[in-house]
């Protein structure tokens, strides 16, 4: 069935490739934007979340909203400001978009939002699925307050889902052209202990979980959204540097440097999280990618 889609942070890495896709399968899409901009055949609609403002017919024709914005954990180090700008960004406009549906007549009957394995904390070799207890950090407390917010669209009568993402890794943008980029000017090493679990995933795949939720309509809750087989920060970092035909450095950067250069942000890197997604699997997902080496190739052979 086609639907009108809402999307919000359509204007990131994620959420371009998933306008393009929506779009392609028929899906008509609006975008919730700060700023006004031009995207053929989509209807863009203005908001500010700081200021809560919102332009309230966005929600008219939306079946279903897609809620992808936030502030990018990892563009820049935690201070106090930031801390509460990016809790703040996810939250707010939680609140903003709840508040609107809760005041205006529509027929949205799906509330998609994004999340991430960042709400286990960091947990070594433990298995973690969508019932684990949330972890201890910043990003997982970050993570929880995201959550509990989108939890309140439950009391409108809506189906919630939230997508727990991994890492992922993509052509363009993302976490994997930083890890590359020291890898092909021969830096690329391990960091920490290089044995921590990177739930990665390839960015057509976590595309797919979204067209999924929307095809199937008897499914809400959590899904961890990571392939199968996580790897070690050390596997993930051979697997780019056999890509590139580079080589590792056999020592790997001890934490207490990444510590004081990236200070609390250095958790990004150094939690540990081994992923389950076998509830992902249980709803009929099939993953394109589930080895890290394929996905690499097809990523890489994309850009000769």
């Amino acid at each position: 069935m086609k639907q009108h889609i809402l999307i919000t942070g359509a204007t990131g890495m994620l959420g371009k490739k998933l306008v393009s896709a929506l779009l392609e399968q028929g899906h008509s899409v609006s975008i919730l934007s700060r700023k006004q901009k031009v995207i053929p055949g989509v209807k863009v609609y203005l908001w500010d979340v700081e200021k809560q403002i919102i332009d309230e017919e966005c929600i008219d024709a939306a079946d279903c909203i897609i809620h992808l914005a936030g502030e990018n954990i990892a563009g820049g180090k935690w201070t106090p400001e930031r801390k509460h700008k990016l809790i703040s960004s996810r939250v707010d406009s939680t609140h903003l978009l709840y508040r609107t549906i809760a005041t205006r007549p529509n027929r949205i009957s799906h509330f998609i939002s994004a999340s991430a394995v960042g709400v286990y904390g960091d947990r070594d070799d433990e298995i973690l699925t969508e019932e684990s207890t949330p972890g201890k950090g910043f990003m997982a407390e970050c993570c929880k307050r995201w959550e509990a917010s989108v939890d309140k669209g439950l009391a409108l009568g809506m189906r919630v889902s939230k997508i727990r993402t991994g890492v992922v890794l993509g052509k363009e943008g993302g976490a994997l052209e930083p890890m590359a980029k020291a890898v092909r000017f021969f830096a690329g090493a391990p960091l920490g202990t290089g044995k921590q679990w990177v739930p990665w995933i390839h960015e057509e795949d976590i595309i797919n979980i979204y067209l999924h939720l929307l095809e199937h309509p008897g499914y809400s809750g959590t899904l961890n959204a990571c392939a199968p087989y996580p790897v070690t920060n050390a596997y993930l970092t051979k697997a780019i540097a056999n890509e590139l035909h580079r080589p590792v450095w056999p020592i790997n950067v001890p934490e207490r440097i990444l510590k004081l250069i990236l200070g609390e942000m250095s958790a990004v890197i150094l939690n540990s999280n081994n992923t389950s997604v076998q509830h992902l699997l249980d709803t009929g997902f099939k993953f394109k990618y589930t080895h890290l080496e394929d996905a690499l190739t097809a990523i890489y052979s994309h850009k000769l």
